[in-house]
């Protein structure tokens, strides 16, 4: 199981607390350090079964200057976003935690945290 975090987030640091209180065994991805390739990315989305948008921070100060809000989302841009993704981290949504079996969720509440825990 691995985490991709941001330590400065409270849901970051809110889920590492079940995983350590659960006794759970994972690794943790400080995925701002850490960059995750758009393979990677694709990966991860794969596991969500969502797009990049699904999972993108348009409330962040480069996804206003991108001008995410009016891209595309279909899969024609698919690959523009991905490729925003892997370029500006800080747009990934956190924490998304790579359950055992393949799967993968954005663990925001305790109950998903828990939910990735029982796959």
């Amino acid at each position: 199981m691995e985490i991709w975090i941001n330590p400065a987030c409270s849901k970051c640091r809110s889920a590492i607390s079940v995983l350590d209180a659960e006794g759970a065994d994972y690794t943790v991805r400080r995925y701002l350090e850490d960059v995750p390739s758009a393979d990677e990315i694709r990966d991860v989305l794969a596991g969500l079964g969502l797009e990049p948008w699904d999972i993108t921070r348009t409330q962040e100060a480069a996804a206003k200057a991108l001008g995410l809000k009016e891209w595309p989302r279909d899969a024609d841009a698919r690959e523009r976003w991905i490729a925003a993704l892997a370029e500006h981290p800080k747009l990934i949504q956190r924490p998304i935690i790579t359950a055992d079996d393949g799967t993968a969720l954005v663990a925001r509440t305790d109950e998903a945290v828990r939910d990735a825990l029982s796959r």
